[in-house]
Formats: structure tokens, C-alpha cells, sequence
């Protein structure tokens, strides 16, 4: 049911030959998310297989920036040692009972429980992956203090009393810290409870370094020009300073370069190859376009500065 895996050669990372973790067989578990090309970073993963390999009565909390990979870290984590995932996107009108289940017509005209994700992930061994749970209710999330800490998950409607399986992990990201935002960059972020984030253990994930996103873009676009890449990735963080705001500015756009919209500039721009302004025009259907008049003339600016002679419009 479960091997060893090791480190360095499941997750392509320097670690010690004799350095493994702990996953499941495969077998054909249709809730192991599909695992696609991936540049894992040390310190993010490291956290993540720690988490996994002994949560002590933890759940983890991954906060950082849109896009910047918090989702697919876990999935790809998951992926690779072939872990099932539950995930369920949160949001203002998400309730408790959505996460156990609920009773279903069947075709005879009687009803059956059906489990939900949280049932499912206790019940099964599982990771119940919570994304975007600072837009959730709190008061909606405290139902799962006690199976945080490894109690049985009572089900009312059933009488049932589940047992967490030994591999039952709960992970949770959020763009907030699960203190509110801030920053005023995203709506629809509340404050949650004090004593539900006291069961979380916490990890930052900020956007990847450039050698790191240069891979992804080698992997990507492997014809693109090496100048080309290096200066698709200086605007990425380019416009992610102006989103996140500092000293220069402060917040100046609603929108932002993740690693996610980078890849697919890069694959547009390999699409349009030949047209006279195809970065200019795969920007703009890859991020652009999702601004404002004025955020739009921002980041195509940006864009000159960046690349000179070689951007056109």
C-alpha cells in the first residue's frame, strides 16, 4: 500500500541519495491529480513533504501572492507520490455540510449518503486541499478544529463515527495570512478565526526565482531565444512589483504576471511567431487584456522599457 520515494529522483532537487519519503503504491486512484512537468523549489517543497511525512496534529497553511504556485505545489507534491486530493475552491457561500456530504435520490427512489470531500479524505487516507479558504466563512471552517487535530468526524445525519486514516492530511492556501488583506489587492478576504489558524502550521510561497521560472520557460518554449525569455521574465517581475506595491508604488494594478500567465505568454508568442508584433499581441490574450484602459498602457510600457527595439504594438 505504501513505498518509499526517493527525494532527488521523484522531485528532480539536490537532496541526499539516502533521503526518502513516504507515498502510496500506484494504483490507478483517479483522485491523484495528473502529474505534468514541474520545477519544484527546495525550500517550498521541503516544507510540504515535511507536512506530509508528520503533520503532528497540524494542518498547513500556504499563503503568498496570486499565481505564484501554492495550488500546484501540493497537487504536483501529491502527484508524484501518487497521494489522492480533494480540492475545493472556497468561497462566501460555502458551508460545512458541503465538505461532509449529503443524501442523493437513487434510481429505485430511495436515498443514499454520499460522502464529501472532507468524508472522503478522512474516510480514505486522502489530502482535503483548501483553496482560497480565507474567502470562506469562519464560522463555516471551525467544524473542522477537532479532525484537524486527529479526532473522529462525526456525521449527524448518518450516526456514523469516521476514523481519520493515518495519511488524512488537510492543507489549506490562502492569499492572506488568515488575517484579513491588507493590502486591498483581493476581495472577498475575511479575517478567520483566531483559534481555527492555531491549528495550522504556516508556509510562505512567494513567486519563483527567475533561473527557476527560466526552466519552466526552457521546457515551455525550448526554440525561443535566450534573450527573449531572460526579458519576458524581467517583465513578469516587473509587473509584479507595480501589483504588489512598495515605496515607488502602491498597488498600481489590479492585475499580475503569475508563472501561470507567464507560460502562456510564452506559448502564445510561440504561436504568433512570424507576426510583426507577436509578444505584443500574446500579452495582451495572456494578461493584458483582463486591465483597464490605463493598467494596459502601464504594463505595455513596461513592456518598452524591457525590451526596446524588439517590442512593437
Amino acid at each position: 500500500m505504501y513505498q518509499q520515494y526517493s527525494v532527488a529522483d521523484t522531485f528532480g532537487v539536490s537532496a541526499p541519495a539516502s533521503m526518502t519519503v513516504e507515498g502510496f503504491v500506484p494504483a490507478n486512484n483517479p483522485f491523484v491529480p495528473v502529474q505534468k512537468p514541474y520545477v519544484f523549489r527546495r525550500e517550498p517543497l521541503r516544507d510540504v513533504l515535511a507536512f506530509f511525512r508528520n503533520p503532528n496534529g497540524d494542518g498547513l497553511y500556504i499563503t503568498g501572492p496570486t499565481g505564484s504556485g501554492k495550488t500546484s505545489l501540493v497537487e504536483q507534491a501529491a502527484a508524484r507520490l501518487h497521494w489522492g486530493v480533494h480540492a475545493v475552491a472556497g468561497h462566501g457561500r460555502l458551508e460545512f455540510n458541503d465538505l461532509l456530504g449529503q443524501f442523493v435520490l437513487t434510481g429505485n427512489g430511495t436515498m443514499k449518503w454520499t460522502d464529501g470531500p472532507l468524508t472522503s479524505a478522512v474516510r480514505h487516507g486522502h489530502v482535503l486541499l483548501l483553496n482560497e479558504i480565507d474567502a470562506t466563512d469562519p464560522a463555516e471552517l471551525l467544524g473542522l478544529n477537532d479532525i484537524v487535530e486527529g479526532k473522529p468526524l462525526m456525521i449527524a445525519a448518518t450516526d456514523e463515527v469516521v476514523m481519520p486514516h493515518p495519511k488524512f492530511r488537510l492543507v489549506a492556501t490562502g492569499n492572506s495570512a488568515g488575517a484579513g488583506d491588507q493590502s486591498g489587492l483581493y476581495q472577498g478576504v475575511m479575517r478567520q478565526s483566531v483559534a481555527f489558524m492555531d491549528r495550522f502550521r504556516l508556509m510562505e510561497v512567494g513567486y519563483p526565482e527567475p533561473d527557476d521560472e527560466m526552466s519552466m520557460l526552457e521546457r515551455t518554449v525550448p526554440t525561443m531565444p535566450l534573450s527573449i525569455r531572460e526579458r519576458m521574465i524581467q517583465l513578469a517581475n516587473e509587473i509584479r512589483k507595480v501589483f504588489i506595491g512598495g515605496s515607488d508604488s502602491s498597488g498600481l494594478l489590479s492585475i499580475t504576471m503569475s508563472t501561470r500567465s507567464l507560460l502562456r505568454w510564452a506559448q502564445l508568442s510561440a504561436n504568433y511567431k512570424g507576426s510583426p508584433n507577436a509578444l505584443a499581441y500574446a500579452l495582451d490574450r495572456a494578461l493584458v487584456l483582463r486591465g483597464d484602459a490605463a493598467e494596459r498602457e502601464a504594463i505595455h510600457r513596461l513592456a518598452q522599457d524591457v525590451f526596446g527595439s524588439d517590442w512593437q504594438v
